[in-house]
Parts: structure tokens; C-alpha cells; sequence
């Protein structure tokens, strides 16, 4: 049951009251209809706006986020805008990616590209913008997780190689940010070539990075359950991994599958 208060005032100003019928079971909805079942995909929405509404309000809203969402990308893919000096673990782990590429001679620069939108912003930065709880005591609604799938979703186009082909029947997700993604990904591939081209991490420099980093945070981290998950994965792949130690030259000079051979077998023993 939908009236409107009476006022002298144009149709645009008066306020929409919605009075539930409870003996009747009228249920009081917003934009789109809640759930009947809290067990329901949170994902699975009900009834939705016209679509002239929905997309008028989409366009206004994306017009709204556009300058948060443009501050959040350069902010990620620079290496000078960013508030902060750049990590050294990322410098140091993009540089290792060169090297096994140069080492098993792949030449593509698409598979360096992947590689490293695989192991940072597709594996750190999507999960975090997609799951803001992760990081502030916040609950997230249905209909936020919907927004911010939207953004990472972009996020994800514009880490892509590929070239995504839109048309008329293209999801309304996608064609929001058709025109802006060509930019975010301009902005990717100048972030990992400023990284390139900065000077290379000594292995001595990254070991005190480390270490500081562990000081610092001592107190947060158990570094029990830390180690016996490396000791599961090493059990798991243990021929393996001793195999790799064997043939690299950097570790038969600190002996590093003999070190490894003796906590295997003292694990062995203890257990």
C-alpha cells in the first residue's frame, strides 16, 4: 500500500510512505525485493527496478564513485602516488619473475604481465577491495558486495591481456566501465615497466627487510603454526623440492638440501 503525505507541493517533493498490512503479510521492500529466505544466494536478487530507473541510478552512481574508484587504481598501480615508499618484497618477487622468465626463455610479454597481475593484484588487492570486512570491523550488505563486485570486476579487466569485445547484450557490469578500463590498463602496464626499471634488491637487502618486518610485527603472527604449514607443503613435495635445491647453484653454495634433509629427518624423529 503505497500514499504519499499531503502537501501543496510538486509530486517530486512529496515523501513515499509505505504502511505494512501485518494480518495481510504486505512486506516492506526497497529497490529491490529482500530475501524470503535468509539461506537464499546472497548474490540471487528478486524483483528489480524498470530498467530506465535502474540504469539512470547506475550511471549516477558510477558518476559519484568515479573519482574513489580512479584514486584507489592510481594509488595501487604507482610507484610515486602511493603515500608510501614501494615494498621491496614486490620489487624483489616481480624481478625473480623476470629472471625465471629469461632463465626458461619466454619472451612473451603478455606471460610476464599475467604472471605478475596473478601473483599481487589478482591474488592480494582483488580479495581485499571484494572483501572490505577483511581489513575494517564493518558488516557488508548484499547490496554493497553487489558495488564492490562491480569494481573488482574492473579491476580485473584491467589487469587482463586480452581484449574483451562488448555489444548490446554485454552484462551492464561490464559496459560501465567500458571506456575507462583501455586507461586503468594503460596505468597496469606503466606500473610494472616504473617497477623494471628501478634499482635491482640485493638478497641482503631483502633479508633485513625481512627481519625488520618480523620484529615489527612479533606479536601478531604465530610463527609455530607458520612453520608447520611450510613443513606440510615440504613433506608434500619433498623429492621435489630437494631435487630443485640440488640443481641450483646459489643453494648448493649455502648447502640448503643437506640443511633441509636434516629437519626432515629430526622432524621424523621427534614425531
Amino acid at each position: 500500500m503505497l500514499r504519499t503525505a499531503s502537501s501543496p507541493d510538486s509530486l517530486r517533493s512529496r515523501t513515499p510512505m509505505i504502511t505494512p498490512d501485518l494480518e495481510s503479510g504486505t512486506k516492506l521492500w526497497h529497490l529491490v525485493k529482500n530475501h524470503d529466505h535468509l539461506d537464499q544466494r546472497e548474490g540471487d536478487r528478486g524483483s528489480k527496478m524498470v530498467s530506465e530507473i535502474y540504469l539512470t541510478r547506475l550511471l549516477a552512481t558510477k558518476g559519484t564513485l568515479q573519482k574513489f574508484v580512479d584514486d584507489l587504481f592510481e594509488t595501487i598501480f604507482s610507484t610515486a602516488h602511493r603515500g608510501s615508499a614501494l615494498p621491496l618484497a614486490i620489487k624483489y618477487m616481480f624481478d625473480f619473475l623476470d629472471e625465471q622468465a629469461d632463465q626458461h626463455q619466454i619472451h612473451d610479454s603478455d606471460v610476464r604481465h599475467t604472471w605478475k597481475s596473478n601473483c599481487l593484484p589478482l591474488r592480494f588487492w582483488v580479495n581485499v577491495i571484494k572483501n572490505p570486512q577483511f581489513v575494517f570491523d564493518i558488516h557488508k550488505s548484499s547490496i554493497t558486495d553487489a558495488c564492490l563486485s562491480v569494481v573488482a570486476q574492473t579491476f580485473m579487466d584491467s589487469c587482463s591481456t586480452s581484449e574483451h569485445k562488448l555489444g548490446k547484450d554485454s552484462p551492464s557490469n561490464k559496459l560501465l566501465y567500458a571506456k575507462d578500463i583501455p586507461n586503468y590498463k594503460s596505468w597496469v602496464e606503466r606500473y610494472y615497466a616504473d617497477i623494471a626499471k628501478m634499482p635491482a634488491i640485493s638478497d641482503q637487502d631483502m633479508s633485513a627487510y625481512l627481519a625488520e618486518q618480523s620484529r615489527l610485527h612479533l606479536s601478531q603472527f604465530n610463527s609455530m603454526s607458520a612453520l608447520h604449514e611450510i613443513y606440510s607443503y615440504i613433506t608434500k613435495y619433498k623429492d621435489e623440492i630437494l631435487m630443485a635445491l640440488e640443481k641450483d647453484e646459489q643453494a648448493r653454495r649455502q648447502r640448503l638440501r643437506s640443511k633441509l634433509e636434516q629437519v626432515v629427518d629430526t622432524m621424523a624423529l621427534s614425531s
